[in-house]
C-alpha cells in the first residue's frame, strides 16, 4: 500500500473509532468466508457434508449449499457418497478433487532441466529430464520448458486450458515479486529477463519463478517433513545454496537474496577466487565444480560433482577425504545459521548429496560441535528423502498455492 493510501486509510479508521465511540456507527460486520475458503478446508482430503461445513464456518446451510454448487460447477470438488444417517435421507459428503486441473513444474539447474507435470496434490503425472546448460540463454531453455510441457500436457491426456499454471525454479538470485533473475553469476542473458511474460506467451495459466533451492526447500517440506514448522534445505551440486522454511512457508528475505550460503567467506579459503568476483566463497572450495578442480590438480580427472559422485562411490580415498572436508567447510557456515534460526531440520540434498555419507559426517561434525546446544537439542541433519524430484515438487506446489488462494478460487469462480 502506498503511503498516501496508508495515512488515507489510518485516518479514515481513526474517525470511524470516533463515530463508534459515540454511538453513530455500528462495527462493521466480518466478511464470511465465500467458496474458497470452503475449498481450503476441504483440500485436506476429509469428506464433509453441507451441515458439517455450515458448523465449522458458522454460515448459513442456504450459503453452504450455494458455495458447494459453485464449487462443483466449477469442477473443483466432486460427491464423495454418502455420511451415515442420523435419520431420514442420508446427506452426501464432498471432497477436494485434485485431478480438476493440471500444474507443470520446471527445476532449472546450471546444466540440466526437469520438467513435470502434476495434479492438485502435487502428485507427478508425467514428467522428463534433458541434459541443458542454462547459460544457452533463456529464450533456448525457457523454449525447451514450453515446447516439452506441450508433450507432457498430450501425454498426460490433459487439455492446454486445464493447465492452472507454470512453476519454474532458477539457479540465480530471482526477485520473486516479478519472477526475474537479478545479477546471477551463472546466468548469461538471464538478468532482468521476464520470464513469466515470456512462458505466459508461449502457456495459459500464471507464471511464478523462484529460486531453485527455495523451490527444492519447498518440495522437500511439503513431500516429506511437512510437520517441521523450521527447515533449512543445502543444495549441494556444482554451486552451493540453501532454502529457508521459516514458521513453515518459504523465507526469501527483502530482494530474494536469502539464502545465499555459497558466497559467504570461509577462513581457510581466502586465496581462492569464487565465479562471483570475490574470494574464499563457500562454494569456491566445497561445490561439486570446486572437488572436480581439486581432483584433477592432483591428478584424478573430474569434471564435475556427477564425476566426484562417480569416484566417491568406487572408493577413492582422496575423494572421500575430500568430500569430508567440503562437509566440513559447510558444517561451518551452517553452524552460524543453526543459532541464528534454530531449526529442526537441516536436509542437504543437490547431486554431490548422492556420494554417500561422507559429506554429511563432516556437515554434522562441525555443528553439533561448533553450534550452541539448545540450537542442537532435537536437530535432525539427513540427506535428502525426495531427491532429484524436490525442485519439481516444489515448483508445483508454489503454484497451487497461488492459484487455490481463497481470493483466486472465488475470482476464478465469478468468471
Amino acid at each position: 500500500m502506498c503511503f498516501t493510501c496508508r495515512v488515507t486509510e489510518d485516518a479514515l479508521t481513526k474517525t470511524q473509532d470516533r463515530r463508534r465511540d459515540a454511538g453513530s456507527v455500528a462495527p462493521a460486520p466480518p466478511v464470511p468466508p465465500g467458496a474458497g475458503t470452503l475449498l481450503r478446508l476441504l483440500r485436506d482430503g476429509r469428506p464433509r457434508t453441507r451441515a458439517e461445513l455450515a458448523s465449522v464456518t458458522g454460515l448459513a446451510r442456504s450459503t453452504v449449499t450455494q458455495r458447494v454448487d459453485a464449487l462443483l460447477a466449477g469442477g473443483l470438488i466432486g460427491p464423495a457418497g454418502e455420511a451415515a444417517s442420523t435419520g431420514g435421507r442420508p446427506p452426501t459428503t464432498f471432497v477436494f478433487d485434485p485431478g480438476a486441473r493440471v500444474v507443470l513444474a520446471a527445476d532449472l539447474g546450471a546444466t540440466y532441466a526437469r520438467l513435470a507435470l502434476t495434479d492438485l496434490s502435487g502428485q507427478v503425472l508425467a514428467d522428463t529430464a534433458a541434459d541443458i546448460e542454462i547459460d544457452r540463454g533463456p529464450t533456448e531453455v525457457l523454449g525447451w520448458v514450453a515446447e516439452h510441457g506441450r508433450a507432457l500436457l498430450a501425454e498426460a491426456g490433459r487439455a492446454p486450458e486445464e493447465l492452472m499454471g507454470t512453476g519454474i525454479g532458477l539457479p540465480g538470485p530471482v526477485e520473486h515479486d516479478t519472477g526475474r533473475a537479478v545479477n546471477p553469476p551463472i546466468m548469461p542473458g538471464w538478468d532482468g529477463f521476464d520470464v513469466p511474460g515470456f512462458i505466459g506467451g508461449l502457456l495459459p495459466g500464471s507464471v511464478l519463478v523462484d529460486n531453485d533451492v527455495n523451490i527444492m526447500a519447498v518440495g522437500e517440506h511439503f513431500a516429506r517433513w511437512s510437520d517441521a514448522r523450521h527447515l533449512l534445505f543445502v543444495k549441494v551440486a556444482t554451486g552451493i545454496g540453501c532454502g529457508i522454511i521459516a514458521d513453515g512457508a518459504v523465507y526469501r528475505g527483502a530482494k530474494g537474496a536469502a539464502g545465499d550460503m555459497g558466497h559467504i567467506q570461509v577462513p581457510h579459503g581466502a586465496d581462492v577466487p569464487c565465479r562471483c568476483g570475490n574470494s574464499g566463497c563457500l562454494e569456491a572450495v566445497a561445490s561439486g565444480s570446486a572437488i572436480a578442480a581439486a581432483l584433477t590438480a592432483q591428478g584424478i580427472e573430474a569434471h564435475g560433482a556427477l564425476d566426484v559422485v562417480e569416484l566417491a562411490r568406487a572408493g577413492g580415498l582422496p575423494v572421500l577425504r575430500a568430500l569430508r572436508q567440503a562437509g566440513r567447510d559447510i558444517g561451518e557456515v551452517l553452524a552460524a545459521s543453526v543459532n541464528m534460526l534454530n531449526p529442526s531440520i537441516i536436509v542437504i540434498g543437490g547431486s554431490l548429496s548422492q556420494a554417500g555419507d561422507h559429506l554429511l559426517a563432516g556437515v554434522r561434525e562441525v555443528i553439533y560441535q561448533r553450534s550452541l546446544p539448545l540450537a542442537t537439542e532435537g536437530l535432525s541433519i539427513v540427506s535428502s528423502q525426495v531427491g532429484e524430484r524436490a525442485g519439481v515438487i516444489g515448483a508445483a506446489v508454489m503454484v497451487i498455492e497461488h492459484g487455490l488462494a481463497p481470493q483466486r478460487v472465488d475470482a476464478l469462480l465469478a468468471g
